[in-house]
């Protein structure tokens, strides 16, 4: 994972879990935590929080950190992870696929959650959550140009997440998911 492509259809298969995914968005917004900590968060046993930050570990998408006293946070160890089954071999592709299903199950129940309690959000925070869609009508290199303009304004305020004495005050962590497809022709 050296590029931030996950390849190995082992570390792929460890992504392929649903509760994975939470525990790698939790500590992405939250961490670093421990697992008690995850436990109370996702309403999961600290025993499963445990075994499953254990395995994200072994793949490294996770990884401890000091903690004071006896206890062991957890961090992201790879702020990204890219995973596509383009140029794998059939048996990575399907795990890859399979990681992917997996984290837009998660990213959509997330959505689902978080806009089912937008009424409970403060009028400043509410007028700017929501969702959108279009349909733009571009062609291969327009659409390339396009995405990168968006990865790059979403960049801006990447290094806010690794280091949070760079949060302005009164952030909050603002989960933005960009799904692009194309139709058949």
């Amino acid at each position: 994972m050296t590029d931030g492509y996950v390849r190995d259809p082992k570390a792929l298969r460890a992504l392929s879990h649903p509760f994975r995914w939470k525990l790698l968005h939790l500590l992405g917004e939250r961490g670093p935590l421990t697992a008690t900590q995850c436990s109370e968060r996702l309403d999961e046993s600290v025993a499963s929080c445990s075994y499953h930050l254990n395995m994200l570990a072994k793949y490294g998408f996770v990884e401890e950190v000091e903690g004071p006293g006896r206890q062991k946070p957890w961090r992201i160890a790879q702020t990204r992870q890219s995973i596509s089954p383009d140029g794998l071999d059939p048996e990575s592709a399907m795990a890859a696929e399979a990681a992917v299903m997996s984290y837009l199950d998660q990213e959509f129940a997330r959505l689902r959650e978080r806009l089912a309690t937008r009424k409970l959000l403060p009028d400043e925070w509410r007028d700017s959550v929501g969702t959108t869609g279009s349909t733009k009508f571009l062609n291969a290199d327009e659409l390339a140009e396009l995405k990168g303009e968006l990865e790059a304004l979403l960049e801006k305020y990447h290094e806010r997440g690794e280091d949070p004495s760079l949060r302005p005050e009164n952030a909050r962590p603002v989960r933005m998911f960009l799904g692009i497809t194309v139709a058949e022709d």
